[in-house]
């Protein structure tokens, strides 16, 4: 009590022309509670403070977090909307003038209506991203498939939560992030973490790791680097990218031959262990170390403490994620919660550490490409029919399903597609073989952009249209957790900047489709609309009244009605969303990387994150102090490998795969394979490590696998230093 009220002095301790709006952060799924400083005379946001009241991070804060309310009022805003009037410097920052919102608006109405008249509805595309609210979402999705009446949406969550998502489906029955609270991670015995740099992608989260081992408790970490959490765990497995499968269906193996098999709960409350037993016996510790390059007795290890481990929480990230069997993964890692039965209770279950802002809520509402509110399916006639009930149209009206985002790239290509709507993404750097996505791009008839900066995809838009930041608007997220939370807006938009939902709606009226967005006039109003599309659905949102979220410090999803109070746990009776109320255990037959190393390239590239970046590096790169710490990308080589190509630490090199080249600087570091070179993807132009990186599609996921390819390093001919050419 004595610390709350040390913790509630310090609030309140701000000078008498500010104001402490409450909110959250706009970056990872963390979600971090802070406090953003307003000054009264100017009403105009002047910095930052922690909030130590919700629960999640307890007022500590990342180096992004402190920083993130730096954007709202940078140089770079875009403050009035941009008409490209040279076509022939499409892809570049030039050949843009200013225009008023009628004449942009007037522009793309007449365009899109003059590309669907001659094409088609399905010549205009959506591409969404999910740092946006669960408001925003949900019109998106509405917007696309009423307003546009087009089957081409999708979402850069595709990029980043779809196998998560997708495994989560086939093992459980539902997708949530977490089946159980983040503050239960603390408390547990295991913490069993694959694939996740958690020390610099989620870093408010590493005070409940350590004290778990403060507590006597155990830490394992699977990933190629000796990342910072890699250097503290008990057990590191320091597995080859890409073959995440092996070693999964290895710890099944292990956990069955040690007598840590749940037998009461495999068998009431599980299909599939039978055949599953059968393809993982194959996974021997010697077998699976020659596949993933990991030593047996790790894997022994590994699976013992988390055998014994009285409860133990499964949880994973890109690392697994991102891979052409992204969504075999996740079933294989959620195969240890569910043969052990360490799941659907408190300190035990499974869970993914969320990359964007609202990567739980962004897929849950209507913005992928086979999904419609309350994560229904497109494809079941009653979920269209209840979707369509609240958006006053008949099934008939409603669009087929679309396809992935990067197969809508090749649709682009192919003039299926001639028109884009891209918001709240910047495809131009995130999305795998960059030099394919960017023609792509190029090949539009017609492209707009909504940001509140010129990214490099705005770069090849033909109107640009001016978007607010998170503190100038409000509405709901649902963190790493499921738990709902409310952002409030701390300051009026800046400039001529408006809001996407808004957007959204004086778009549809001047494209004849009004009646159907018009009485959206508040943010509010699409809550309330928002909620009632969800209500039913999987993810059912309908009690989380925006009242109840601010009481409750957060709503966890399911919350059905007003009387509920949500779901922190999941399954605590132990029923599953599939018909029979069983979980699946997966069984999942190995397979390699799409493109294993070779003579000609014989390194395996991987990529990632700094703790100083987030996704594309949008926002990032334009704050200074960020920018300072982290100014351009690097590779990380192995001293070994590194000595073998001749090349310095800080020298520049040509790294090249299959698909395009890129330079960077050398950072020779022992915490790497070495055969493995990593690279952080938050840069753009021909800075961009995506360049490099390989389409290969996971085939119910639809996520690229930009975690493993091959790839080779040269060594240039005047052994150059310094600058980046």
């Amino acid at each position: 009590m004595q610390k709350d009220k040390f913790y509630r002095e310090i609030e309140n301790k701000h000078h008498p022309k500010e104001k402490l709006v409450p909110t959250h952060c706009s970056y990872c799924g963390m979600q971090c509670g802070m406090n953003l400083r307003v000054d009264t005379d100017s009403n105009k946001i002047i910095g930052v403070e922690p909030r130590y009241d919700f629960p999640v991070n307890l007022g500590k804060m990342c180096p992004k977090g402190v920083t993130a309310y730096q954007q709202t009022n940078h140089d770079d805003r875009l403050l009035r909307p941009l008409i490209r009037e040279d076509a022939s410097k499409k892809g570049t920052k030039e050949g843009f003038r200013e225009a008023t919102w009628d004449e942009a608006y007037d522009l793309i109405a007449r365009k899109f209506k003059e590309l669907q008249n001659n094409y088609g509805k399905d010549s205009l595309s959506v591409f969404s991203g999910v740092s946006m609210t669960n408001e925003k979402c949900y019109l998106t999705g509405k917007f696309a498939r009423v307003g546009l009446q087009t089957r081409y949406i999708d979402y850069n969550g595709r990029f980043c939560m779809s196998s998560a998502a997708a495994g989560f489906m086939r093992s459980l029955g539902v997708d949530r992030g977490s089946t159980l609270p983040w503050t239960d991670i603390h408390q547990s015995d295991c913490l069993f973490i694959a694939g996740s740099n958690t020390a610099e992608c989620h870093p408010t989260s590493m005070f409940r790791v350590w004290e778990v081992q403060n507590r006597g408790g155990y830490l394992i970490v699977a990933d190629p680097r000796e990342t910072p959490i890699a250097r503290r765990a008990d057990v590191h497995l320091d597995l080859k990218p890409g073959t995440d499968l092996a070693l999964a269906n290895c710890m099944v193996n292990l956990l069955i031959q040690q007598g840590f098999a749940d037998e009461a709960f495999i068998r009431e409350h599980t299909n599939g262990f039978e055949e599953t037993m059968e393809v993982v016996k194959a996974f021997t510790p010697e077998y699976t170390s020659e596949i993933t390059g990991v030593a047996p007795e790790k894997l022994i290890r590994a699976a013992e403490i988390y055998g014994k481990a009285p409860n133990a929480v499964v949880l994973f990230a890109r690392g697994i994620e991102q891979q052409h069997k992204g969504t075999d993964n996740v079933s294989a890692y959620t195969n240890m919660c569910l043969v052990t039965g360490k799941i659907g209770r408190p300190k035990s279950g499974v869970a993914t550490f969320t990359g964007q802002g609202n990567g739980q809520g962004g897929r849950e509402h209507g913005q992928k490409a086979d999904a419609l509110p309350g994560y229904r399916k497109i494809t079941n006639p009653k979920h269209v029919q209840e979707v369509c009930s609240v958006w006053g149209i008949t099934p008939e009206e409603m669009p087929q399903p679309g396809v992935s985002a990067y197969e809508m790239f090749e649709l682009m290509t192919e003039k299926t597609i001639r028109g884009l709507y891209l918001l709240c993404s910047n495809p131009a750097v995130s999305a795998p073989n960059q030099n394919f996505v960017r023609a792509a791009l190029k090949s539009l008839d017609f492209m707009v952009c909504c940001d509140m900066f010129l990214s490099e995809s705005a770069e090849f838009a033909d109107v640009v249209l001016p978007s607010v930041t998170w503190s100038e608007d409000e509405g709901t997220v649902t963190n790493l957790e499921g738990r709902i939370i409310k952002i409030n807006k701390a300051q009026e938009p800046l400039g001529e900047s408006k809001p996407d939902w808004q957007i959204q709606v004086e778009l549809a009226e001047r494209l004849g489709r009004g009646q159907y967005f018009r009485h959206l006039t508040t943010a509010s109003k699409v809550a309330e609309e928002f909620r009632l599309a969800s209500k039913g659905g999987y993810a059912d949102y309908y009690g989380a009244t925006w009242d109840k979220i601010e009481k409750q410090n957060g709503v966890f999803w399911p919350c059905r009605d007003e009387q509920d109070q949500g779901t922190p746990y999941m399954f605590l009776d132990k029923k599953f969303y599939h018909p029979d109320g069983k979980a699946k255990i997966c069984a999942l037959p190995y397979r390699p990387p799409a493109e294993e190393p070779c003579e000609q390239y014989p390194l395996r590239l991987t990529t990632g994150r700094v703790v100083y970046h987030y996704l594309s590096g949008n926002q990032t790169r334009r704050i200074p102090f960020l920018r300072d710490m982290c100014p351009e990308p690097f590779v990380e080589v192995h001293p070994e490998t590194a000595k073998l190509y001749g090349i310095e630490h800080e020298e520049i090199v040509r790294l090249y795969t299959r698909r395009g080249e890129a330079y960077f600087k050398v950072k020779i570091i022992e915490a790497i394979r070495k055969d493995t070179v990593f690279v952080p993807y938050h840069f753009g132009h021909e800075q961009s490590i995506n360049l490099l990186t390989i389409a290969a599609l996971d085939p119910m996921s639809k996520m690229p696998e930009f975690k493993a390819c091959a790839a080779q390093i040269e060594k240039l001919a005047d052994g150059t230093k310094g600058a980046l050419l």
